[in-house]
């Protein structure tokens, strides 16, 4: 585990690992009344359900192959909580988290009503300034069963102004394509960016495509004048980066 604090600095200018074996899950329909999201909503106010049972109750209804609520644990497992807060590409997150386009519109909606109301109250710009902060923003990741690239895109000030999942799967140059990490980066304005995945084997250790999707990144950067900041590896609960790894 990286332990070093380096600061960053800003210049001016799809293989699936770890699958568990299927198991039965319970529908809506097996579960007491008490416990059917739409009710203990209504019994026991929202604060004591969880990110798939919410998802469950704006959806509604599931799919033909899919329950609602084994489609919202799903999705909530294997996109993240705090990337789909952050999601506003409605069409990506459908093909991503393959749910129906009209779901994803849904959960776009509903987050950015929430962003509207908190970014008026109590809502406070998030800062990356070095790897630890990175890691402690995107800590989640290392918990998720598929790998997952996630892009921290940031202004001259470091604050955070746009998190995205690039892509799901293994990291090869192949998949991971500049123009997927950069695009964010043109629309939002960003003056640097840093991707990090997650390694859900557990080996912090990174590979030689990670190293090699890196240094095409970084290159890319330098053309278009947006820094490639870092790149960091998240298994569990710690982190590495390719970064500091360098220059230790």
């Amino acid at each position: 585990m990286s332990t070093a604090t380096a600061g960053y600095t800003i210049v001016d200018n799809a293989t699936v690992i770890g699958e568990m074996p299927r198991q039965y899950e319970l529908r809506v329909k097996d579960l007491q009344d008490s416990d059917k999201p739409r009710e203990k909503l209504q019994q026991a106010g929202p604060t004591n359900l969880g990110v798939a049972e919410l998802l469950a109750v704006i959806w509604g209804v599931g799919s033909k192959r899919e329950d609602v609520l084994q489609m919202a644990r799903r999705t909530v497992q294997e996109y993240g909580e705090k990337a789909i807060a952050n999601e506003t590409n409605a069409a990506q997150l459908a093909k991503i988290a393959d749910i129906p386009l009209s779901k994803a519109a849904q959960v776009i909606a509903a987050f950015e009503l929430g962003r509207r109301y908190y970014a008026t109250s109590a809502g406070r710009p998030v800062y990356v300034r070095n790897a630890r902060h990175a890691f402690l923003y995107l800590k989640p990741m290392g918990h998720l069963q598929k790998e997952q690239l996630r892009g921290l895109y940031l202004n001259s000030r470091y604050q955070v102004i746009h998190d995205e999942v690039i892509s799901v799967g293994s990291l090869t140059s192949n998949i991971v394509h500049p123009r997927e990490v950069f695009r964010p980066a043109i629309e939002h304005g960003a003056a640097a960016v840093i991707i990090a995945h997650n390694h859900p084997s557990g080996v912090l250790r990174p590979t030689l495509a990670d190293i090699d999707v890196t240094e095409q990144l970084r290159a890319t950067g330098e053309v278009l004048g947006i820094e490639l900041l870092d790149h960091i590896i998240i298994a569990g609960e710690k982190h590495v980066s390719i970064y500091e790894e360098e220059h230790a």
